[in-house]
Parts: C-alpha cells; structure tokens; sequence
C-alpha cells in the first residue's frame, strides 16, 4: 500500500509540473531540431556514450534545448547538477556550489543561465573552479558570447551554436504533447491544422509553443480545438527581439547590405521585420543617413538630403504616419546609384593626417591678420582663384612631401561628371594652368 502512495504522489507531481517540463526529453535522439548534436555518429553523443561531460556554452535562442542538453549531459557523466540564473544569482551562490563539491570531493556540473547577465568580476570568479576540475561549467546564452564573455572563460569553454527549431520539428512536439495531455482527458484534442498554426508562430522556441498548447488544455480540455478557436485564444509571439541584442545588430545590418546591393524589396522588408519587432524608428533613420553617405555618396548627392527629409518627416508627424517616410527613403537608397569613394576618401584622408601630423602648412596657404604674420611671410605669394579666367589655380596646397590622391570617384551617377572634372584639372595642371 505504501508503495501505491508513492506512485499516486509521484504522478500528482508530474501533472501539476508545466507541460514543457513534463515534455523534456529522457534521451539525447529525441531531441529535436540539433542533429549535429544528436546524431548517433556526432561528437556530442560519443562524449556521452563515453560518460564524459565538458564546460561549454550553449548559445541559441530561447526554447531549443539548452537546458535539456546540459541536465542529459550530468546525467550521462554521473555528475550533480545545480541550476542557476544569473539574473539572480551571484559570486555567493556560485561559491555555495563550489563549496558543496569540495566537501563532497566531487566535480559538480554547474548549468548557469543566461551567462552573458554575469559582469566581468563575477565571470572571473567561475575560472579557477573549471580550471582546476571543480566545476564543468555550462553556459546558456541567447546573446553573441564573444560580446558578452570575457575571453579567458571562453578559451575554457567549447562554443556549441544552437538553431532554431523548425516548424516541422514543433509540430512534432504539439503531436507527442497532445498523446500526453490525452491520458488526462480523452476527448481533447487539437486539429491539424491548428498545430501547424501553433508550430509556425512561436519563432522557434518550442517552450513557447508547448505553453500555449497548456494554455488551450487549461481553458477547456473537453473538445477538439479547430485552428480558428485556436488563433482565438492564443497571441502571436512577439518577435525576438532585443534593441542591445544580436537580433538588433543583425536586422540592421541586413538593411544596410541589401541597400548596398540595391535590392529594394529586400530593404524594405527588413526595414518592416524592424518597426514590427518594435525598433525605435529614429534609430533607423539615423543608420538610412549613414547609408547615403557611406554607400552612395556623391554618386547621388540628393540621397542624403532623401535621408534627411525622411528623419525630419518622422520629427513632425511621429508614428505611424511619419514612418512611411523611411520606406521612402529606403527605396530611394536602394536604387540609386553606388559609390563609396567619398568614404574611401574620409578614410585615406584620417590616415594621412595622422601619419603627417607635424608637417606644417605651406606659408602660402597661411592667414595673415597682423602686420608681424605678413613680415613673416604668412600669405605671401598666394594665388585668389577668383581671378583666373575659369577660377583654377595651380599652386602646392599639401605640406612639403606629401602627395595624395584620395578622392577616386566611380563611373557611375552624378560621380561620372566629377570623375570628368577631375581629369580635366590633372590635365590642366600638367598643361601648366593654360586652358
């Protein structure tokens, strides 16, 4: 009798736990989604096989098994497990683990999510103890680690990527879970077409997509859901986002390049994915004004001032209606002609006033406001370009032995006629200022 106590106890326990733990695999190919891992041939499984266990960081987005690898992986090497977040936990609750092992004369698997929260003093804590077999430290982290990590627990650490699941791979998932919230109620089920629904709009993150299923189950576990009562009771996932993230750098960045590509439809649509997710539009404006200098230049000089209007219509009208602007400006960016020589230009010339800082201005080129400056000779031989015929004059503008060339404009737009104007001052200068 006792031993039916246990059981029921057992099995209360396990249902009042959240589907998505219930639903955590037992064994490493039932994880889905991370094949280079999973695969009975990979270097993950034979680590386990052999009941090894190594610090490492999971980086990946949120719900595709970050922390179900790290709890198989204590469990494959017959190690404790401690699970932390550092959102809450700190230097005292690493050092309680690290006490508990040495007591215990044990390396213990520390798991410790979302790494990347802990500061630089707080990771250099973790060093030692992994160092010295301790710990097996293994991070989870939704940011780049090589932003967020210092590198002497990197190089500790072996870097493993986690994807996004498919959709495919959580519909799978909503399959198996549903056979399991069955055997608490019979009738309950969920249409096809509805699971496919719940797989495409929970951004890959199977977590998410299990507690909706809960919550559908919890508002009414006695009818088969179609896919319209389904849409009724859950919410779209808000897109991932983070505006000091990776998604932030990598959307603004997508932008950026398929402008440079003149691929207006593409700029357009990652200018879209950004407002959805919730990007703050003058952001994305300032980056639009960056973009005209940096990727168009003087090939299209109306570019910048396209940018400019954009930035000053959003100043006005504010969102939404002052955001129609940036597409505006976004296709007008992507289709204009390209040219970075006036970034080229920026560049060379930064680099050239930092190598010849002490050279001195020709006397020439020099100002002179005072009688002493002009008895120095400040001024002295200067040519007004004004008074030639065509406003050109041939005299030394840059310091004794330097000679530079940094403006090289392209073939392309307005920057084809000031490619025109320049070979006619070269040939000019070589002709000896005669027209």
């Amino acid at each position: 009798m006792a031993r039916q106590v246990s059981f029921l106890e057992e099995s209360v326990s396990e249902i009042s736990a959240p589907l998505a733990h219930r639903m955590r695999p037992k064994v490493l190919q039932d994880v889905a989604g991370q094949s280079e891992l999973t695969d009975k041939n990979s270097w993950f499984a034979a680590m386990m096989g052999e009941g090894r266990a190594i610090s490492c960081i999971f980086w990946g987005p949120p719900g595709v098994g970050k922390t179900t690898l790290a709890t198989m992986m204590a469990d494959a090497a017959g190690l404790p497990f401690t699970h932390l977040s550092a959102v809450s936990a700190g230097k005292a609750e690493v050092q309680a683990v690290v006490k508990q092992a040495k007591q215990q004369g044990q390396t213990w698997l520390l798991f410790l999510d979302e790494i990347h929260r802990f500061n630089k003093a707080q990771q250099d804590v973790l060093l030692p103890y992994v160092e010295d077999g301790t710990l097996v430290l293994v991070g989870a982290t939704t940011e780049n680690p090589s932003f967020s990590l210092n590198n002497a627990l990197l190089s500790r650490c072996r870097m493993i990527v986690l994807k996004a699941l498919e959709s495919t791979d959580i519909e799978s998932i909503l399959k198996r879970a549903c056979q399991h919230l069955q055997q608490q109620s019979s009738v309950f089920g969920v249409d096809a077409d509805a699971l496919s629904w719940l797989a495409d709009n929970c951004d890959g993150d199977a977590r998410y997509a299990l507690n909706a299923l809960e919550s559908i189950f919890e508002s009414d576990a006695n009818k088969r859901w179609s896919q319209a009562d389904v849409e009724k009771q859950s919410l779209r996932r808000a897109a991932r986002y983070d505006r000091d993230g990776d998604a932030h750098y990598d959307l603004i960045s997508a932008l950026h390049k398929c402008i440079r590509d003149s691929d207006a439809d593409a700029a357009i649509y990652w200018l879209a994915r950004m407002l959805e997710a919730g990007e703050q539009p003058l952001y994305i404006l300032r980056r639009l004004i960056r973009m005209a200098t940096e990727d168009i230049g003087l090939a299209d000089p109306k570019a910048l001032n396209i940018a400019l209007d954009a930035h000053r219509m959003y100043e006005i009208l504010g969102s939404p209606e002052g955001e129609q602007g940036m597409f505006e400006a976004a296709i007008y960016l992507a289709l204009a002609p390209k040219s970075n020589a006036a970034y080229m230009a920026e560049k060379g010339a930064r680099r050239l006033a930092r190598e010849t800082q002490q050279t001195d201005v020709p006397i020439h080129l020099k100002n002179a406001p005072t009688k002493l400056m002009k008895q120095l000779g400040h001024g002295a031989g200067y040519q007004y370009a004004h008074n030639a015929v065509d406003a050109v004059v041939n005299q030394q503008h840059l310091p004794d032995g330097v000679n530079a060339e940094l403006y090289q404009p392209v073939d392309r737009g307005f920057e084809r006629t000031l490619k025109e104007r320049l070979v006619w001052l070269k040939d000019r200068t070589l002709r000896g200022g005669k027209t």
